[in-house]
């Protein structure tokens, strides 16, 4: 039984994790709530400013997986009351000497850019993850270094994730365009809707049909190796050790200008560049990391576009969480095929918790329907992100999937029996689309569909949930 407190009628566990803040209901708490609340925060101070912050990307080349594909998954951990929409942008030609508004920085844009299907936190430019129709899927990961992180506004490394989206046709041109923008505009810039300061560096898992990538940043400098075959993931960790396949020209020379390496022997850039006290939250990532490791071990051979559905599924290693005010707010599965002839599909959830979410299929065409009901309300000048300053207020940034998406959580959280119900459905119209995907790529769906998967499969779940 959950206890309360004597004047408040919810359980104290969700009480005492609520920030001390104007936006966060503190205030409209009793008296008697506020002073254990700001007791309890006093007291756990450290933990607080600590809680999880995490993000996992996995990728499985042949042999690792079943079939002659190329499979990439990501869950998005962000904070919990984040709304992440899943956007789609045609390809596109602009004028010379145009410029680009990203989430903080204007860049100049470029000639040509590929269309792209993006996961993204509403209220940001840049996203979490995406493909474009070129077959590249790219994602990202927090990660804190030796260099330190530099205050002011630069690209975030969301941003980075759309730009080598938008502008790279394979995995290393992608990291090219990543690389090259992160050596002239720097990373930075508030990474939470929120205005207490929160920025960090990144890591990146790029993938096309032939090959994978991991890049590792710290402030300007990186470092990348690339992936063949087999499994792969990352979690918030450096994991490149002196299996360098490209670097940053002054990545070694800076390391050793600050004493981190004495030149002598193999260069180990984890080694070199991980905090000596490293933040909590790295840590925590750690048992993730390993979890993810294990699971990808545990299918290696037999990975498929449902294995690593059940891997961001996992509860146990923390891979898909909900914990310290921080969830997986959107997942996403890729399926490359080798075979150039068949179409990339890219399976999104666009509402949070995989576990008790379903996955919908997107297919680049000619054509794709429009799904604006998974595309987040705009607000112009008068967003709180672009005001100065910023994040001085809240709006509501849900779509109708995630509005609709959040009776059914309440459903399964509270009433188990209905929820199993609930649970069993969404699985059987998952199903469905995972069946609608192998008849497709049998042939036995006409090509000119291929733009209405994710728009049907987004109707029929709302339409359930109705």
């Amino acid at each position: 039984m959950s206890c309360l407190w004597p004047d408040e009628t919810r359980p104290l566990s969700t009480v005492l994790w609520i920030s001390p803040s104007r936006d966060s209901g503190f205030y409209n708490l009793p008296l008697f709530s506020q002073l254990a609340v700001r007791s309890f925060h006093r007291k756990h101070k450290h933990r607080m400013a600590q809680a999880p912050v995490s993000c996992d990307c996995f990728v499985s080349l042949p042999p690792g997986s079943r079939d002659d594909q190329v499979i990439f998954g990501k869950n998005s951990d962000r904070p919990r009351d984040e709304v992440q929409e899943v956007v789609y942008h045609p390809a596109a030609s602009h004028p010379p000497g145009s410029t680009l508004e990203c989430t903080y920085i204007q860049i100049p844009q470029v000639e040509k850019t590929y269309a792209v299907v993006l996961s993204k936190p509403a209220w940001l430019w840049g996203a979490e993850m995406g493909a474009n129709d070129q077959g590249v899927c790219i994602g990202n990961e927090a990660v804190w270094t030796r260099e330190p992180v530099v205050p002011g506004e630069a690209l975030l490394g969301m941003d980075l994730v759309r730009l080598g989206l938008e502008r790279g046709d394979s995995a290393w041109v992608a990291l090219t365009v990543i690389t090259g923008l992160l050596e002239q505009h720097g990373q930075g810039g508030q990474c939470k809707e929120d205005p207490e300061p929160f920025s960090y560096h990144n890591t990146f898992l790029l993938v096309d049909r032939n090959e994978a990538w991991v890049l590792e940043t710290a402030g300007r400098l990186w470092v990348a190796q690339k992936i063949s075959e087999g499994v792969k993931n990352i979690s918030n960790q450096l994991t490149i050790q002196t299996e360098i396949s490209a670097e940053h020209p002054e990545l070694r020379s800076v390391a050793q200008a600050q004493g981190w390496w004495d030149g002598q022997g193999e260069f180990n850039f984890s080694h070199v560049f991980s905090p000596e006290n490293p933040p909590a939250r790295m840590e925590l990532a750690k048992k993730r990391y390993n979890g993810g490791t294990e699971l990808l071990q545990q299918h290696d051979g037999t990975v498929t576009a449902e294995v690593m559905m059940s891997i961001l599924r996992d509860k146990p290693s923390g891979i898909c969480m909900d914990s310290g005010g921080f969830r997986t707010t959107g997942s996403m599965v890729s399926v490359l095929p080798r075979d150039t002839s068949l179409p990339c599909i890219h399976f999104f959830t666009a509402t949070p918790d995989p576990s008790r979410s379903i996955f919908k299929p997107f297919i680049f065409s000619d054509c794709p329907t429009p799904v604006l009901r998974v595309v987040s309300p705009q607000f112009g000048p008068n967003d709180p992100v672009r005001k100065q300053p910023r994040f001085q207020g809240r709006v509501d940034r849900r779509h109708d999937l995630y509005k609709a998406h959040q009776v059914a959580l309440s459903i399964m959280e509270t009433k188990p029996n209905e929820g199993l119900a609930v649970y069993d459905i969404l699985r059987d119209l998952e199903s469905q689309c995972l069946s609608e995907i192998s008849a497709m790529l049998g042939g036995e769906i006409p090509g000119d569909e291929l733009g209405d998967l994710f728009f049907d499969c987004v109707d029929t779940e709302i339409k359930f949930y109705q």
